[in-house]
């Protein structure tokens, strides 16, 4: 019976839980209510131990809890229905892209979405020092444009991307940025 429980409740969060590993955590929390698997100060080290373990947080925490609840088997069982619900989804939209995978304009969509994603975490984090909508650090943006502005200066074009790195290195450094 314990199994069915662990994988109702972590197939659930797995489910709902959107927005990373720390989305599980209400639902930890309201499981302590519910369950006598690991009290709220059990879950406070869960999450301190997650948090610096690698791997995502929420996997770690259900591992944890699971393995508390009912040993190896029950690890097992909350792990694989916390991944569950992401496994079941992707797979689900890899199948109706699959009518897609040979459209020139699908695949031109995506093969300007992967760098854009990419380009917009890194400024985020780059220019606010947070990844979701922070605010912008005008030190952080004046360098920037800045390290934009010398890289593209032709005579320095030639340089290897190494001095560059080196030198915001050192600027970041410096100036704490």
């Amino acid at each position: 019976m314990i199994y069915l429980q662990l994988f109702y409740e972590f197939f659930k969060t797995g489910l709902f839980a959107v927005g990373g590993g720390l989305a599980t955590i209400p639902f930890l929390s309201a499981m302590t209510d519910k369950y006598t698997w690991f009290t709220k100060a059990q879950l406070a080290d869960m999450i301190a131990v997650a948090e610096s373990t690698p791997g995502p947080i929420g996997v770690n925490t259900a591992t944890f809890a699971g393995y508390n609840a009912a040993g190896i088997p029950g690890a097992i069982v909350a792990t694989l229905s916390l991944v569950l619900p992401s496994y079941i989804i992707i797979l689900a939209i890899s199948k109706a892209l699959q009518k897609f995978r040979d459209n020139k304009y699908v695949n031109d969509a995506f093969t300007g979405l992967r760098p854009a994603a990419a380009c917009y975490s890194v400024t985020a984090i780059a220019l606010s020092g947070s990844t979701l909508f922070g605010c912008i650090d005008l030190r952080r943006l004046i360098f920037f444009a800045l390290l934009l502005a010398v890289t593209n200066i032709k005579r320095l074009k030639g340089l290897h991307p190494i001095i560059f790195i080196a030198i915001a290195a050192v600027v970041g450094i410096v100036f704490r940025l």
